[in-house]
């Protein structure tokens, strides 16, 4: 099992989780939404996995390169 640490791009707040923990995302599936100026910014999954762990809760404020999503990496 290979996990990846998902990390934010910018900062700002976690406006909605859209694949909560246990859900199977596809490649460039939208895993949360983080609101950074005014603008929605999708945090999406680098390859097909499960959500293994969500870091972080809506309405959360959130630091660029922070921790964000665990994905267990399917083959």
């Amino acid at each position: 099992m290979a996990l990846l640490r998902i990390k934010c791009e910018v900062a700002g707040k976690v406006a909605r989780i859209e694949a909560a923990a246990g859900t199977s995302v596809a490649q460039d599936d939208t895993i949360l939404i983080v609101e950074s100026m005014k603008m929605e910014i999708p945090l999406s999954a680098p390859a097909a996995g499960v959500v293994h762990s969500i870091l972080v809760a809506e309405g959360e404020d959130v630091a660029e390169d922070q921790e964000a999503v665990v994905l267990e990496i399917t083959r």
